[in-house]
């Protein structure tokens, strides 16, 4: 099976050690109505060292099993709103400090 990648968001983190739902949205014409439809799916993914947080951006690639139900692994970050709201407080901060 060829690897595959899917950029999704994280809807669930922090519940489980090691561990983030990470959900997967594409768009589907329907064949008879011929309407676009949006489908979602969940994937358990392996996040190593705890580090990603809700509403995240991110690339998750399959691997080989981590655990019953875990089949993805973290690739990269692409967006973080948490991260960038602590960024631009400490920027923030500095610039007051001076």
């Amino acid at each position: 099976m060829p690897p595959m990648a899917f950029q999704g968001l994280v809807t669930k983190a922090g519940f489980m050690n090691k561990t983030v739902t990470v959900t997967v949205s594409r768009w589907m014409v329907h064949p008879v109505t011929k309407k676009r439809l949006e489908r979602t799916k969940k994937y358990l993914t392996h996040d190593p060292e705890n580090k990603l947080r809700m509403d995240d951006m991110v690339l998750i690639r399959n691997c080989p099993p981590v655990s019953a139900r875990k089949r993805f692994k973290l690739e990269r970050i692409l967006k973080s709103p948490e991260t960038e709201r602590q960024r631009l407080r400490a920027q923030t901060m500095q610039a007051a400090q001076q």
